[in-house]
């Protein structure tokens, strides 16, 4: 149930239960027997992203897959799961225990693009936290902006954009 409700934009701020539900399909009834409150509604939702998220970067295998490839694979399924979950993330990392989740795995990919540079992927000498900034942001965009890409496709662009900027060489 919060699959469907989370794959219709959940995200909006202040909508009723009955409406996030007509968009997600499903007989409102559904989702007032199943969830108390819009909060439980949401935390489901946020419950179900972060749950999509680790799972994105165990199946990337950040620490022994090829870098170029586990890259990759990281964007490719990170950007399935901003289309899939497109929540409102300022709102989602209020509650602490999400926030945990999730800085956990901001450092598992932290230490990975650490590696990158180690490998010789990615340029060393950037400000510290800069491919860490600048990863989620290009994610986010061309989740955003170019839903007619596929997920893969999206992470073509993305990972080039990182790695090669955007000027000629």
């Amino acid at each position: 149930m919060a699959s469907g409700a989370g794959h219709r934009r959940a995200h909006a701020r202040r909508r009723p239960r009955a409406s996030i539900a007509a968009e997600a399909g499903v007989d409102q009834r559904t989702v007032y027997r199943r969830f108390a409150s819009r909060e439980d509604l949401l935390a489901a939702i946020y419950e179900a992203r972060l749950t999509a998220i680790e799972k994105a970067i165990e199946d990337a295998r950040l620490r022994e897959a090829p870098v170029a490839v586990a890259l990759h694979r990281y964007v490719e399924n990170v950007i399935a799961v901003n289309r899939t979950w497109p929540v409102d993330l300022a709102r989602m990392l209020a509650d602490e225990s999400v926030r945990a989740r999730r800085d956990a795995a901001v450092r598992e990919v932290d230490a990975f693009l650490e590696r990158a540079t180690d490998e010789g992927l990615l340029r060393p000498g950037l400000p510290e936290g800069w491919a860490s900034a600048l990863l989620p942001d290009l994610m986010h965009l061309v989740a955003r902006q170019r839903p007619e890409l596929t997920a893969g496709q999206a992470a073509d662009i993305v990972v080039d954009t990182l790695l090669h900027g955007l000027g000629t060489p």
